[in-house]
C-alpha cells in the first residue's frame, strides 16, 4: 500500500477512535451509504498491529505468528489491496501444496474470495488456477511442492502461506524470487508459524527483512474458551511457544543433535582425504512415489574419525530413479556396502538395487526395533568428535535436529528420511570400529 494512502486512512481511524459512542452513532446515521459500508470493510480499522504492512522501503515481510492470530486475513487484505491499487498487478500465491492454497488461501473463512469488499466479484478459474479480481488484477496459485511452475513467470507481488512446511522450499523460493521484477518496487508477504528450517533462517537473515510478530492470545476475536484451553494445555511448553506464541526455536527439546553441536563438527569437503571405508545408508520410501529416498555415504576416515561426505538423496522418486541414485553414489565413492531400512521387506530393497547393477552387500536393518537403539550411540559419536560433516548439508541437518531420545521426530516434513539413512550409514561403521577394537581369545 503506498505511504500516503497508509497515513491518510490512519489519520481518519485515529480521528474516529477520539469520538464517543453517540458522536460515532450519528456520524454513522448521517453518512451516505457508500462511506458508511467503505469505513465497516477498511480492514485496517480491525487490525491488530502484527497484521499491519509495515513501514519503509522493504523488500520481504514476514508475519511470524502463533496459530489463530490471523495471519491468513492479514495476507488475503494485503492482497486485495494490492489489486485494487494496481489493476495490472500478477501477482503470485504460494502454498505448500495445491490443496492447502485453494483451501486456506482462496476458499478459507479468512481466504481471498471471504474478505472481498461487497461491490467486488473476484473469480477463481480452477483450470488456470487464477484468482481473477475486479479490478483487472490476476493472482496466480502455485504449490511449492511443483517448484519448478515458478520458473519463468513474472510478478509484481507475492504472498508466501506457511513458509515453513514447504516441501521443497529453497527452489520454489528461488524461483519466486527471480521472477518478481515486475513494477518499481516487488514485493513479497510471508505468513507462517516458525520452525527452525535453513529456509527461514536465510531468508530472516536477507537485507530488506522486516518482521512482524503475534501470536494466540493477541487475537481478540478468537473465542475466549479456545485460547483458554491452548492456554491450558501447551502454555509453557516448546510446543505451545512455537505454535501458539510464533516463537522459532532452534532445538528441539531432549533433540539428540543441536544445531551448534553440528557446527562443531563441520570440516572442509576438501580436507578430509581419501577414504578408508565407505557405506552408504538408505531410507527408502514406504510406496512407489511416497516421501523421499533418504540417501546418505558416509565414510571411515584414514586418522580414525567418521564423516559424512554426501547427501545424495531424491525426492518422492520411483524405484528404479532411487536404485540408481544409490548406484552412483556408490561408484562416487568406492562404498563396500549399503545399508538400508528393510520395512518395505529386505529382499525387495536387495532385489531393488540388484536391478541397478548394483553388486554390493545389501545390510538391512529394522527400523521399528532399532531406530532409537542406532541412533543415540552415534548422536554419542558426534559429541566426542568422532563424526564430522565434510561440507553443508543443509535439509540432511535439519532432520538431525528434529531426532528425539527415545525414537520421536519434530523437525521439518513428515519423516527423517535424510536422518534415517545416516544413521544407518554411521552405526554400521561404529559397529565395524568396535568389532576391529574388541579383545581376541587366545587359545592356550
Amino acid at each position: 500500500m503506498a505511504q500516503a494512502t497508509r497515513d491518510v486512512v490512519g489519520d481518519i481511524l485515529e480521528l474516529l477512535g477520539t469520538l464517543t459512542p453517540g458522536q460515532l452513532r450519528r456520524l454513522m446515521r448521517d453518512l451516505p451509504l457508500k462511506y458508511r459500508r467503505e469505513l465497516i470493510e477498511r480492514w485496517q480499522g480491525w487490525a491488530q498491529a502484527g497484521q499491519c504492512e509495515p513501514p519503509g522501503d522493504w523488500r520481504i515481510w514476514m508475519i511470524r505468528a502463533g496459530r489463530g492470530f490471523g495471519k491468513t486475513r492479514a495476507g488475503a487484505e494485503w492482497i486485495s489491496e494490492w489489486a485494487r491499487m494496481l489493476p495490472e498487478a500478477r501477482i503470485a500465491l504460494v502454498a505448500a501444496n495445491d490443496a492447502d492454497g485453494r483451501r486456506v488461501m482462496i476458499e478459507g473463512p479468512s481466504g481471498l474470495l471471504a474478505v472481498a469488499r461487497s461491490d467486488e466479484e473476484p473469480r477463481w478459474r480452477e483450470g488456470l488456477r487464477e484468482l481473477h479480481f475486479s479490478s483487472g488484477a490476476v493472482a496466480t496459485l502455485y504449490s511449492a511442492a511443483a517448484a519448478e511452475n515458478l520458473r519463468g513467470p513474472e510478478h509484481h507481488v507475492a504472498w508466501c502461506d506457511e513458509l515453513a512446511k514447504w516441501p521443497h522450499g529453497e527452489a520454489a523460493w528461488d524461483n519466486l524470487v527471480m521472477g518478481l521484477r515486475l513494477g518499481d518496487a516487488p514485493r513479497v508477504l510471508i505468513t507462517t508459524t516458525p520452525r527452525p528450517t535453513s529456509l527461514m533462517r536465510r531468508i530472516m537473515a536477507l537485507p530488506g527483512f522486516e518482521e512482524t510478530r503475534g501470536g494466540t492470545n493477541d487475537n481478540a476475536y478468537l473465542p475466549s474458551n479456545f485460547v483458554e484451553a491452548m492456554v491450558a494445555s501447551y502454555g509453557g511448553t516448546r510446543l505451545g511457544r512455537q505454535e501458539l506464541d510464533g516463537e522459532m526455536l532452534e532445538d528441539v527439546e531432549g533433540a539428540l543433535w543441536t544445531r551448534g553441536l553440528i557446527e562443531r563438527c563441520r570440516v572442509d569437503a576438501d580436507a578430509i582425504g581419501k577414504p578408508a571405508r565407505v557405506v552408504i545408508g538408505v531410507d527408502p520410501p514406504a510406496t512407489a512415489h511416497g516421501d523421499a529416498c533418504g540417501i546418505v555415504v558416509a565414510a571411515l576416515l584414514r586418522d580414525g574419525r567418521l564423516a559424512v561426505v554426501e547427501d545424495a538423496s531424491v525426492e518422492a522418486p520411483p524405484p528404479h530413479v532411487w536404485a540408481q541414485a544409490v548406484a552412483g553414489a556408490a561408484a562416487r565413492w568406492g562404498a563396500d556396502r549399503v545399508v538400508a531400512e528393510s520395512n518395505m521387506g529386505g529382499d525387495m530393497v536387495a532385489s531393488t538395487l540388484a536391478q541397478a547393477d548394483l553388486a554390493l552387500p545389501v545390510v538391512p536393518v529394522h527400523a521399528s526395533i532399532g531406530k532409537a537403539r542406532r541412533a543415540e550411540p552415534v548422536a554419542l559419536a558426534y559429541e566426542r568428535g568422532q563424526v564430522v560433516h565434510a561440507g553443508a548439508f543443509a535439509a540432511l541437518e535439519d532432520q538431525l535436529c528434529g531426532l528425539q531420545v527415545g525414537g520421536g521426530y519434530a523437525g521439518p516434513g513428515r519423516s527423517p528420511d535424510r536422518a534415517d539413512a545416516c544413521v544407518w550409514a554411521l552405526a554400521a561403521l561404529l559397529e565395524g570400529l568396535r568389532k576391529r577394537k574388541a579383545p581376541g581369545v587366545t587359545r592356550i
